[in-house]
């Protein structure tokens, strides 16, 4: 059945929607990659003045940072590229399944856990973020790295990778794709 505004996507549970597609970004505590993939996916949608045609939020599937701002060295590594990050940490909800068109993890484990939260579901709607970045997806390199504990330097390459596959995330929206 199409939208009405003729596109034919479905909303998330397989009902015809006219709303704008809604995207959860997902990582482990939702204070460094799901918010700068939130974040940039602004920037992106913004650019493209799509704003009111895509949805954005973000969320962590551990609670150990509910609350929290996002991790100051993701902030400082966005605000050089011209991104802000904003909001506060959240854990994600079962409900969040069934209101977003599509939940975007960012590495394996968080892919487990929020399909596990589906209930073993698959209907295409849980996805790995980096799949819609064209060269990694033909690398097979589809994990965001967790740069928490990591070296100097590992927020700026999780903006990178971040980036890329927003604007690969970005055209497949415009061309009906997704959800």
């Amino acid at each position: 059945m199409p939208r009405e505004d003729g596109s034919g996507a479905l909303g998330p549970s397989g009902d015809t929607r006219s709303g704008p597609v809604r995207v959860l970004f997902v990582c482990l505590g939702n204070i460094c990659r799901s918010p700068t993939a939130e974040g940039v996916m602004r920037h992106v949608v913004a650019e493209a003045g799509m704003q009111d045609e895509v949805e954005l939020d973000s969320a962590g599937t551990g609670s150990w940072h509910v609350g929290s701002a996002p991790d100051a060295r993701a902030t400082a590594a966005a605000r050089a590229r011209g991104v802000t990050l904003e909001g506060q940490a959240r854990q994600v909800r079962p409900e969040d399944v069934e209101e977003f068109d599509v939940l975007l993890a960012m590495d394996r484990a968080n892919l487990r856990d929020l399909q596990a939260l589906a209930g073993g579901e698959d209907d295409g709607r849980i996805r790995l973020l980096r799949e819609f970045d064209r060269a990694s997806a033909a690398r097979g390199d589809l994990d965001v790295p967790d740069p928490y504990y990591g070296a100097a330097g590992g927020f700026e390459e999780v903006f990178d990778l971040v980036e890329a596959a927003c604007r690969g995330l970005l055209d497949e929206i415009r061309a009906g794709n997704v959800p």
